[in-house]
Parts: structure tokens; sequence; C-alpha cells
């Protein structure tokens, strides 16, 4: 194998990678996800998140 076939390859197995994240983080099963995500600078301190609940809940989202 050249130098030139493996350039080729992982090239190739870079764009498939590329591809497989951006429809990841479009795919709709995310949306929740990210948008609790996008939405916690604006939470309160005085609320009283608890991030241990946040971090171990499934997927990030909190369930009240």
């Amino acid at each position: 194998m050249e130098l030139s076939e493996l350039r080729t390859i992982v090239t190739a197995l870079s764009f498939f990678v590329f591809v497989g994240i951006v429809l990841w983080a479009y795919s709709g099963k995310q949306k929740a996800r990210f948008d609790e995500a996008a939405n916690l600078p604006f939470v309160d301190a005085d609320e009283g998140v608890d991030m241990a609940s946040v971090l171990t809940s499934k997927h990030g989202v909190r369930h009240e």
C-alpha cells in the first residue's frame, strides 16, 4: 500500500465520520438535550439546580 492510497483512505474515513457527526447533531432525538444545554447559562442560581441529577439523568434531560 502506497502513501497516496493511505491518504485517500484516511480522507474518505474522515469525511464519513464528519457526515455521521452532522447527522447525529441534527437528529430530532438530540433537540431536547441541546435545548437544555443552550439554556443553562440563563438558569438562576436561586433555583437550586441539582447538577448531579442533570448529569446522571438519561441524556442530560431533567424530568421534573
